[in-house]
C-alpha cells in the first residue's frame, strides 16, 4: 500500500512539474484575460453546471466542495488549444497634429496558445478529502506587425499565469459539503509598444522617428477560495464558490530603444513596477438529473473587474507614469447545457451555450491591448470510459464576438499615442481534451 502510494504522489508531482513548465497561459478564452478553460466535461456544456455538476476532478476549480462526491483518489490532466483570431480594421486614425498615422491594420493579432491544467483528489476519511490544482486563472497575448497605425499604442502585450491551489473539503451531512482552499499565483507580463520621438521632438516630424519601450515583470499573489454543494435529492444538485481577488505587486524593468541624443536621459533603462487587483468571482450552479439518461444543468458567475480600473507603469526614472486607462465593470457570464448518457454505454455527450459578457464599457475605453467585446459560447464534447477507473473527455467550442469598435482621441494619456480610430473583427477557437484516472 506505502509503495502505490508512493508511486501516485510521484506520479502527481510529475505532472505539477510539467504543468508548471507549461502553465504559462496565452491567451483568453472568457471574456477579459480570464481562462474558464479549467474543465474538458465542462467543455461541453459551455461550464454550465460547474460548480454543481462534481462529476470529475475538474470540480476543483470551479468548486472544492465537490470533491466530496469522489472515492478513494483520482487524477486529471488537460490541455486546450485555443485560437483566437483577431483583426484590426483602420478608419482614420491620427496624429495629435491631424495628419494621418501611416501603416497597415497589424495582421492577425492572435495566435494558437495551448492552456493546461492538473488536479489531483484524495479521500481522507469518511467526512475529508484533499484537492490540488495547479492551473493558469488568467492570461492573455496579443501581437500586432510592428508598423501598424496603433504602434504607439500597444506591439505586444502579454499575461502568463500559474496558480497553485490545495484545498480541503468536508461532508457536513448526506445533503451537505463544504470546502477552503489558499492560492499562489505567479503572474509575468510583457508589454511593447513604439514611441513617436519625433513628435516629442518636433510636431512636424510626427511618425518620422519612431523608438520602442518593452517593459517586462513579475510578481507572487495570494489569495483563497471557498465552496458549497447542497443535495436536496438524489436528482439535483446547487453549488455556489467564491474565488478572492488577487493582489499582484509587479516589479521588473522598462528599457528604450533609439532614443534621440537629446532625449536619452529621459528615456534610460530604468526599474518599473505597477500593481493589479485580479478580480473576485461568484458562480451558482445547479444540475439536475431528469431521467436515467438526460441532465441539465445552468450556471451564473459574476466577475469583478472593476478592480482593474488602469494599467499603471511606474518608473524609477524621471518619466511620468505610462497609463492605460481601461476603466472596466463588473460582469455577468450566463450558460445553459445537456448532458446525455445512454443506458448501459460507455459514452457520453454534451452541448452548451452561453453568454460572456465583456467587462468593456464603450469604443472610448477600449484598449488595443485588450480589444474585448461580449461574446457567445456554443459548445459540444463527449466522455468516454474504456474502462471503470479510466475517462477520458473531449470538447470544442466556438466562440462568436461582437465587432469590437475603438475610438481613441489624440488627448491626455494618448497625446502621444494618437488618436486610433477603426474596428475588431474577432472570434475563438477551443478544442480540448483530457485524461482522468481513479488509483
Amino acid at each position: 500500500m506505502r509503495q502505490r502510494s508512493g508511486l501516485m504522489w510521484a506520479t502527481a508531482l510529475t505532472f505539477v512539474i510539467a504543468g508548471l513548465s507549461v502553465a504559462l497561459t496565452r491567451m483568453a478564452g472568457a471574456a477579459g484575460f480570464a481562462l474558464i478553460e479549467q474543465s474538458v466535461s465542462g467543455m461541453g456544456t459551455a461550464y454550465a453546471g460547474a460548480a454543481a455538476t462534481a462529476d470529475s476532478v475538474d470540480t476543483l476549480y470551479f468548486n472544492p466542495a465537490g470533491m466530496t462526491r469522489l472515492p478513494g483518489t483520482q487524477s486529471g490532466a488537460a490541455v486546450h488549444l485555443i485560437r483566437p483570431k483577431t483583426e484590426f480594421n483602420n478608419k482614420d486614425s491620427r496624429f495629435a497634429t491631424m495628419a494621418p498615422i501611416q501603416g497597415g491594420d497589424g495582421g492577425d493579432a492572435g495566435g494558437l496558445a495551448a492552456v493546461p491544467h492538473f488536479y489531483l483528489t484524495h479521500q481522507v476519511g469518511d467526512t475529508t478529502w484533499l484537492g490540488l490544482a495547479v492551473n493558469a486563472p488568467f492570461g492573455l497575448k496579443t501581437e500586432y506587425d510592428s508598423d501598424w497605425v496603433g504602434r504607439y499604442h500597444a506591439i505586444k502585450s502579454e499575461v502568463k499565469t500559474v496558480n497553485i491551489n490545495p484545498s480541503v473539503g468536508l461532508r457536513v451531512n448526506d445533503q451537505v459539503s463544504i470546502a477552503v482552499g489558499a492560492s499562489a499565483m505567479y503572474l509575468e507580463g510583457e508589454f511593447t509598444n513604439a514611441i513617436d520621438f519625433g513628435l516629442l521632438v518636433n510636431p512636424a516630424l510626427a511618425g518620422t522617428l519612431d523608438g520602442k519601450s518593452k517593459i517586462e515583470g513579475d510578481s507572487w499573489g495570494w489569495g483563497f477560495n471557498v465552496g458549497a454543494l447542497f443535495e436536496p435529492s438524489t436528482k439535483t444538485r446547487i453549488g455556489v464558490h467564491f474565488r478572492s481577488q488577487v493582489s499582484q505587486d509587479i516589479e521588473g524593468d522598462a528599457k528604450f530603444k533609439q532614443a534621440p541624443g537629446a532625449l536619452q536621459p529621459l528615456f534610460s533603462d530604468t526599474n518599473v513596477k505597477a500593481d493589479v487587483d485580479l478580480p473576485a468571482s461568484v458562480s451558482v450552479s445547479g444540475f439536475h438529473q431528469l431521467n436515467a439518461e438526460w441532465a441539465i444543468v445552468g450556471d451564473y458567475t459574476w466577475t469583478d473587474w472593476s478592480s482593474i480600473p488602469e494599467l499603471r507603469f511606474k518608473f524609477d526614472n524621471s518619466l511620468p507614469d505610462g497609463v492605460t486607462s481601461f476603466d472596466w465593470r463588473d460582469t455577468s457570464r450566463v450558460s445553459l447545457g445537456g448532458i446525455y448518457t445512454p443506458q448501459r454505454s460507455v459514452w457520453s455527450y454534451r452541448f452548451g451555450v452561453a453568454y460572456d459578457e465583456s467587462p468593456v464599457r464603450s469604443a472610448k475605453s477600449r484598449s488595443a491591448r485588450l480589444p474585448d467585446n461580449d461574446r457567445i459560447w456554443i459548445t459540444i464534447g463527449a466522455g468516454f470510459r474504456p474502462s471503470e477507473k479510466l475517462r477520458i473527455d473531449v470538447g470544442y467550442a466556438h466562440l462568436f464576438i461582437d465587432d469590437a469598435k475603438i475610438r481613441k482621441t489624440a488627448t491626455g494619456e494618448d497625446a502621444t499615442r494618437g488618436a486610433l480610430n477603426g474596428s475588431y473583427e474577432a472570434s475563438v477557437d477551443i478544442l480540448s481534451i483530457e485524461a482522468q484516472y481513479q488509483f
